[in-house]
């Protein structure tokens, strides 16, 4: 070989284009400038190839040789090494001494290399490894390139802790990392927790961003009172970008084998999700064998029609109370199975017009004998047509028409024809407004004679109504802030005239809670088998705090009350008639009353006898996410008395304290408990979270929750996300997410 030997810090450039011409120079440039290296006139086109160093040696057109603080750099990679030797007709580079290879914010240090630069491939020896994008690193004893993106290593560990902390990490024969195809796959592979092994699998596949990939997902323990402990072992499908499903069983000691199943979909006319539970042979009931069925559907059908579909089915009453710990799913007390078709348009170019069609059932879970339900009317079918249309004879017209076959299997059963046409006539200024509206209300009835000894009835309803405002505005200074402060008193007059509705039947009307939503209402029943016969006027004044820069609102006063002028005479079957000449006083504030403060109450107060009939209220304080203490209250005259306290709170030295406390001062007893602790150190956070709720009347579940979640690889444990999101109002999850380190990794994982 010719050598050369060169000044210090010369540089080499091994240059992919052609020749310039004929004749060119071949030798290397010496005494310090940049060495031209040209590529024969038949090679391909490449990227450049820089390379510098104390000492350079070698041909243009075969190998270069650098030692002494030598780098190899091309576009988006270089190699640093004592020594490297570049094979410019294999593309390949080979290195010695404190080896170091950056490439798309990797890196990769060892004491020997070989790689070919076109394809990515080669190895390293005793490498240590850190990975950008996944902010993770780790130690091999050797270290396989094997393509673009895509690293084996052999005896190697990875953990996602910054160093030097080695809390957690796995240790596995053959680590496979995938960074295309964002997986991480181990054979052979333990994780280790605080130095003691706490896993072990032959195959662990993992996602590096945490991303949709099929497999095991980790394994969840818990424990009920009922049903003992319990194991679950979740396995994952990723079937398409658009469709995954879900198989679980769970192993649940005092009962047996469940099963679950869950397919989710998501096409461009259709999407939905499908869940179907079956435990057979449940050891505690007996032997009996219990199942549920969940399906939501919603299709996009051919000339602006769509269809929907909402099934739940339960094998038995207490299905929910016995095997789940969520109130969400402990508390229903019916269960919907329903299809909708529907459609929507327009008419006379500006209108707007919408049809649906409903048929619906019911499953009634009778799960405290104390509190017995009556089962709903089942509807076979509903239709259901809407209307409306600005500009009708300087008026805006509306329409609501229904037509539903009520059935039941003791009570009443019949069909029912609603038809409310109406025009209201909108005045409005800048400051005020005005919008009288004068509708008609024809119900008809037809009834099934064998189930009633009521008639057939048409009742033929006037309804006029009329509501205005005024508005006014004024800059004012609030908590330290500027605000526009509005005031806007409002009026609601409503009359309607008595219709003799003691013989109509009652297929779904009741009287509706009077609150802000409804004291602007036309009629105090929901539904449309009783209408109230009104002579009344609504006086109530509203004032919001206005940010003047973004326009949003930042707190909210109000107080309303109704007046009546004559006495009730329609009521509910065995409701007595209103003797009061007003209703309960009404008033409300919610927003932010202080700096991290939020508030949120009503009040509802009897004139007549000076007592509170209801008052709810609550407050958030809330610094910054992850730290929030909630107080709630609520009473109900006769009825309830409770205090509800929540928070997650940071202690001290990474801890954190979750708790929930829910109490009856009424039937002095704990609604729902839980307390827990949460500790995130970075790279991972354990969880143990206690959760008592009652069920029924006598009833209660107590359940343990303990997790561990190692940063992107995976949780251990029993989830108790569900839980916390419930019970703690403003509760974020503290993600185990360690700062990148300036220094990666220069303290081995071993």
């Amino acid at each position: 070989m010719h050598k050369n030997p060169l000044t210090p810090f010369a540089l080499a450039l091994v240059c992919a284009m052609p020749l310039a011409a004929a004749g060119a120079d071949t030798g290397l440039k010496l005494k310090g400038q940049s060495a031209l290296i040209p590529v024969p006139p038949d090679s391909k086109e490449k990227t450049p190839v820089f390379v510098d160093a104390d000492q350079i040696r070698g041909h243009t057109d075969k190998e270069t040789e650098a030692e002494g603080d030598a780098r190899l750099r091309r576009r988006g990679q270089a190699i640093f090494a004592d020594w490297l030797r570049y094979d410019k007709p294999e593309d390949e580079v080979t290195a010695a001494g404190n080896v170091r290879i950056e490439q798309r914010g990797d890196v990769v240090e060892g004491p020997r290399l070989k790689l070919n630069l076109e394809t990515e491939r080669g190895f390293m020896e005793s490498p240590r490894y850190y990975l950008y994008e996944q902010n993770a690193r780790g130690t091999a004893e050797r270290l396989l390139f094997e393509g673009h993106n895509l690293y084996r290593a052999q005896n190697a560990d990875y953990t996602t802790c910054e160093a030097p902390n080695n809390d957690w990490f796995i240790r596995a024969r053959d680590l496979l990392i995938d960074k295309d195809r964002d997986v991480g796959t181990a054979r052979d592979a333990s994780v280790l927790f605080m130095g003691k092994p706490i896993f072990y699998s032959p195959y662990l596949s993992f996602s590096l961003h945490q991303q949709r990939k099929s497999g095991f997902l980790t394994p969840s323990f818990s424990s009920t009172g009922k049903s003992g402990a319990e194991l679950a072992v979740p396995y994952y499908w990723n079937i398409a970008p658009n469709r995954d499903a879900t198989f679980t069983p769970r192993f649940i000691a005092k009962r047996g084998v469940l099963v679950n199943t869950e397919l989710r979909y998501l096409e461009p006319d259709l999407f939905g999700e499908a869940r179907l539970e079956v435990l057979p042979n449940d050891r505690v009931r007996g032997g009996i064998d219990r199942h549920a069925l969940f399906l939501r559907h919603q299709h996009n059908l051919p000339y602006g029609w769509f269809g929907l579909l909402n099934i739940q089915k339960v094998s038995d009453d207490t299905y929910f109370t016995d095997l789940t710990t969520q109130v969400a799913f402990t508390s229903q007390t019916v269960l919907p199975r329903e299809g909708t078709l529907a459609r929507g348009g327009t008419w006379w170019t500006d209108g707007t017009w919408g049809l649906s069609m409903l048929v619906q059932r019911w499953q009634t879970l009778q799960t405290d004998p104390l509190v017995p339900i009556t089962p709903p009317h089942s509807r076979l079918p509903q239709l259901i047509l809407t209307a409306s249309r600005q500009n009708v004879l300087a008026a805006d017209f509306d329409f609501t028409g229904n037509y539903v076959d009520f059935s039941h299997p003791t009570l009443v059963r019949g069909k029912r024809v609603v038809a409310y046409p109406s025009l209201s006539l909108p005045l409005q200024t800048s400051y005020a407004y005005v919008t009288p509206k004068l509708g008609l209300h024809v119900t008809r009835y037809a009834l099934d004679p064998s189930s009633t000894a009521l008639r057939d009835q048409t009742r033929t309803l006037p309804i006029f109504t009329t509501e205005g405002g005024l508005i006014f505005e004024r800059d004012t200074a609030f908590t330290g802030q500027r605000f526009v402060q509005t005031l806007e008193p409002k009026i609601y007059y409503v009359y309607i005239p008595f219709r003799e509705q003691s013989q109509l039947p009652n297929f779904e009307s009741g009287l509706q809670d009077i609150n802000f939503a409804t004291i602007y209402s036309e009629n105090q029943f929901g539904g449309n088998d009783r209408i109230n016969d009104a002579n009344q006027v609504t006086l109530g004044v509203t004032s919001r705090f206005i940010n003047p820069n973004d326009g949003a609102e930042h707190l909210r006063l109000g107080v309303a009350q109704r007046y009546y002028f004559k006495p009730q005479q329609v009521t509910l079957p065995g409701v007595p008639a209103r003797t009061s000449t007003s209703s309960d006083l009404l008033a409300t504030v919610s927003g932010t009353v202080l700096r991290n403060w939020v508030a949120e109450g009503g009040w509802q107060y009897n004139t007549d006898f000076s007592r509170t009939q209801r008052l709810s209220g609550g407050v958030r304080y809330q610094p910054q996410p992850g730290q929030v203490l909630n107080l709630g209250y609520r009473y109900t005259r006769d009825v309830l008395k409770q205090v509800d306290i929540s928070t997650q709170w940071p202690l001290r030295n990474q801890w954190t304290g979750l708790a929930r406390w829910n109490y009856s001062i009424r039937d002095n007893k704990v609604l729902e408990a839980l307390a827990g602790l949460e500790y995130n150190a970075g790279c991972w956070a354990f969880r143990v979270v206690g959760h008592r709720v009652t069920t029924a009347t006598q009833e209660a579940v107590t359940s343990i929750f303990l997790q561990l979640e190692l940063n992107g690889v995976s949780r251990i444990g029993s989830n108790p996300f569900d839980a916390l999101r419930e019970n703690i109002a403003g509760y974020v999850r503290q993600d185990p997410r360690p700062a990148r380190s300036h220094d990666p990794f220069f303290i081995p994982v071993r």
